[in-house]
């Protein structure tokens, strides 16, 4: 992820996720797979994630690798 491409209010669009989720935030991603960027995360002490909130307003965070500039 460039963090001058992704950051704090961009529109990401959700390619892939990596782990199990609940169901409710599988058919929120397949309703609408964007939503805006409103955090970072440290993920395991050298990765960064970021906290996305989608168009439902549930929000979760992704790997950086899950995600694209929408």
């Amino acid at each position: 992820m460039s963090q001058a491409a992704i950051s704090i209010g961009s529109k990401v669009r959700i390619t892939r996720v990596r782990d199990r989720i609940p169901a409710d935030l599988v058919s929120a991603l397949k309703a609408n797979p964007t939503g805006t960027v409103t955090d970072y995360r440290l993920t395991d002490g050298k990765g960064i994630g970021v906290v996305v909130t989608l168009a439902n307003g549930a929000s979760t965070w992704f790997f950086d690798d899950e995600i694209t500039p929408a």
